[in-house]
């Protein structure tokens, strides 16, 4: 008995002396670690890296860029349930100890021990928020013990909520997703407060292995470890029976959710990317900048449905080209699937193979696997193209025009199915606010997923007679006025910089003597605009046409601009289009309206200079409280001019080449179309005082559109078409008559002054100093003219 106690007490001493030798190790390596601790404090002040969201003026998603899917939530708007979940999957007793869990810490110790390595870390929620933020993802022991003293540190620095509040923000959960609203979205397309226990659960599993437990791609594994998380919370008495039940035995309806995109703007989303970067390099992506666009969502969405409908009829208008492959009848179902799962869906042609051909419909299978139908009203139009002036001949039946395993395009209208075609053909449309240039709506191309080109800002396109207003507008600042006399007649230019002798026609081939300046705008007649030019100036017009936004080195000095040869790009040609809408003043356009940081804070502001801000008679068009803090845009124009173009772009309209947009049924509409040589290019911009917007339409690589297309046939529909939605319950808003301006009849074959009582005079408008001397009558009852008089 004796030496049984003497050895219990050696032993005794031996563990003291053991004790005290490890407490002694573990103070030398505290202090030798300790100042090398990284501060705890700089958590609260932790930047998450969080993707930029873009928005519309009104709020809506249009795009999110960046690495990491995260959005910050802060552990007030956490569900019960949901912190249980992680609970119960990671440290149950979290809420208790104080930071370190000694029975895990055995466990790992004795691992350590045992095999050399340490296989499971033992870590509370604390210590992995420790390594989360400051330490490597290593396995030693070294920095396992710098974890456990950090974990120390941030629980006396730090409440429980806002250890766990960091923890749920920063773990990884799979698919790009970071923290649990981004994981809530990825997986469910929803937020944590919408998920159910089962999902919940389903989410808690994902931090221990996101990859293998991730519920779309190894659902079985996912539903192993889910149940294993509501069995613990079940046995905690996190839940009740029923509870457990139904969510364990709940299906898996995880699949991916990409960002939840409200708005289809992806030309500007990527137009906001590209400045953006060049100001915050790659912080852009991870610093969670709202970019609030100055787009609204409304005109977008229409902007964008007319825009792909105008060229879907261009492209039905010349025939069809065919199928875009032919796959074996043969091949295996799953083979078919294959390949139309393969093929993206673009605007809203879906990819089909056509399974049946009878007499006069096809059957067709979409790549979800459902089978329709499209009968003959759908396929009739589907003549065999040639080229862009001709077409085959009608097809009898629908083995005319397509065979079993032909791959096609089809898109649903309203109840039915109809052929249809990627086309060729492109366009941009663009629309702003006159007042300051600010861009509601902007597409520049029939789909981005398609060709990324953003034709509005980047193509560099002949606008033809949409050029003419500006042409016009100059002659007026230089005395002209809109019944000033030009000879639409035959001439022959000298000219080496437009290859020697050059001929111009109008369009119709045909000449039309003596013609008001107003007309010749309307009517858009060639030999006016040339005539008009020639009389003012080319280096006149162009230092005045500059004014308006445009490069001068790329407005050709030559007689050829007044037929619209300069190179511009749809953006540019509607924001000088604006200074013709909102009375003479030059905006520039923009599309960034603000940017706050992740919390709300507001980090740019735009403060465009704004036209005639301070108008009283502007203020029921325009944010005066906005306004009287907004710089006054430069004055280009003389008002007065601005008012007699207005007038004049009214009547191409009224009695014009744009007659179609009177369905509009509108008094307050202004505009000009556009056609170049061979019909390459075909435009029409149109504006009230409230949106100015313009049309281009042609191929990338310039080719004739076709002889009947035009900019009032190609162009304008589109325009229109968007119009109707635009300014659909808006009220009218026309010019507004500066002082200055008279109104007096005049003869129309003359220009001048009527004689009294003359039966065809007309009314036009002028500057109260350029009224025109009073016409005489001669035998014939009609003005005297002279050719001194015409240029």
């Amino acid at each position: 008995m004796g030496v049984l106690i003497s050895l219990a007490k050696i032993f005794v001493k031996l563990a003291l002396a053991g004790l005290v030798i490890v407490l002694l190790a573990v103070a030398g390596v505290y202090y030798t670690l300790a100042p090398q601790l990284p501060d705890v404090e700089s958590l609260r002040e932790v930047q998450f890296q969080t993707p930029m969201r873009i928005f519309s003026s009104d709020s809506k998603l249009i795009a999110e860029f960046g690495e990491k899917r995260r959005t910050p939530v802060s552990y007030d708007s956490i569900p019960t349930d949901l912190v249980r979940a992680f609970q119960a999957a990671e440290d149950s007793r979290f809420f208790e100890h104080i930071g370190i869990d000694f029975k895990g810490l055995s466990r790992a110790a004795f691992q350590l021990a045992t095999s050399g390595h340490i296989q499971s870390g033992g870590s509370t929620i604390t210590m992995q928020v420790a390594k989360n933020f400051f330490l490597s993802r290593e396995r030693t022991f070294n920095r396992k013990f710098i974890e456990i003293l950090l974990a120390l540190r941030i629980e006396r620095e730090l409440s429980k909520e806002e250890i766990f509040e960091l923890y749920i923000n920063k773990i990884y959960l799979g698919q790009r997703a970071y923290g649990i609203e981004a994981a809530a979205g990825v997986y469910y397309g929803s937020s944590i407060q919408d998920l159910t226990l089962a999902q919940m659960a389903t989410i808690a599993g994902l931090p221990k292995a996101p990859s293998t437990d991730n519920p779309i791609r190894n659902p079985q594994r996912a539903i192993e470890r889910r149940n294993w998380i509501l069995q613990r919370m079940h046995g905690l008495g996190y839940i009740s029976d029923q509870a457990f039940e139904e969510a364990s035995a709940a299906p898996i309806t995880a699949r991916y959710h990409g960002a939840d995109i409200e708005l289809d703007a992806p030309y500007v989303a990527e137009m906001v990317r590209s400045e953006l970067f060049e100001r915050f390099d790659e912080e852009l992506y991870n610093e969670g900048y709202r970019v609030y666009t100055t787009l609204d969502s409304k005109l977008q969405t229409k902007a964008t449905h007319a825009l792909q409908n105008g060229l879907l009829d261009y492209s039905t208008r010349h025939g069809y080209r065919g199928p875009e492959s032919q796959l074996d009848t043969a091949l295996t179902p799953d083979a078919i699937a294959q390949k139309l799962e393969s093929m993206t869906s673009y605007a809203n042609l879906e990819p089909a193979i056509v399974t049946q051909v009878d007499d006069k419909n096809i059957q067709a299978s979409l790549k979800n696997g459902e089978s329709v139908t499209v009968d003959w009203d759908g396929l009739k139009w589907a003549r065999k193209y040639r080229s862009n002036n001709s077409m085959g001949a009608t097809p009898k039946k629908a083995a005319d025009i397509l065979a079993p395993g032909d791959i096609v395009r089809l898109y649903k209208d309203t109840d039915s199915w109809t052929l249809s075609q990627l086309p060729q053909v492109q366009g941009a449309f663009v629309a702003l606010d006159p007042k300051d240039g600010a861009i509601r709506a902007l597409s520049g191309g029939f789909n981005f997923n398609l060709n990324k080109f953003n034709r509005a800002t980047q193509a560099y396109r002949q606008p033809g007679s949409n050029f003419k207003p500006f042409i016009y507008a100059a002659a007026l600042d230089n005395g002209f006025t809109p019944a000033s006399m030009i000879n639409d007649a035959p001439v022959v230019f000298h000219d080496a910089s437009l290859g020697g002798d050059w001929r111009p026609q109008n369009y119709s081939e045909r000449f039309y003597g003596p013609t008001r300046l107003r007309e010749g705008l309307y009517r858009s007649r060639n030999l006016v605009s040339i005539r008009l030019l020639r009389a003012v100036g080319i280096d006149t017009t162009i230092d005045y046409i500059q004014g308006f936004g445009f490069d001068p080195q790329r407005l050709p000095r030559n007689l050829s601009l007044s037929l619209g040869s300069a190179d511009v790009t749809p953006l540019e040609i509607v924001t000088g289009y604006a200074a013709l809408a909102n009375g003479g003043y030059k905006v520039s356009s923009y599309f960034i309206q603000r940017i706050e940081d992740q919390h709300g804070n507001l980090i740019f502001q735009a403060n465009p200079p704004c036209a005639n801000c301070n108008a009283t008679q502007d203020t029921d068009s325009v944010d005066t409280t906005a306004s009287r803090l907004s710089p006054s845009a430069p004055r280009i124009m003389d008002p007065r001019n601005a008012y007699l173009m207005y007038s004049m772009l009214q009547d191409v309209i009224r009695q014009g080449t744009a007659t179609r947009a009177r369905s509009l049924d509108r008094n307050d509409l202004a505009g000009k179309t556009g056609t170049t040589n061979d019909q390459k290019d075909a435009w029409f911009t149109g504006f009230n005082r409230d949106l100015v917007a313009t049309t281009w339409v042609g191929f990338d690589q310039p080719a004739p559109l076709g002889r009947s297309e035009f900019g009032s046939t190609t162009a304008l529909p589109i325009w229109i078409d968007f119009m109707e939605t635009a300014l659909d319950q808006t009220p009218e808003n026309g010019p507004v008559q500066p002082d200055g301006i008279v109104r007096v009849k005049i003869d129309p074959a003359t220009g001048l002054l009527a004689y009294p009582g003359q039966k065809n005079a007309i009314f036009e408008v002028f500057r109260a100093e350029d009224v025109p001397a009073r016409s005489t009558q001669n035998a014939a009852g009609t003005g005297q003219i002279t050719t001194d008089d015409i240029f």
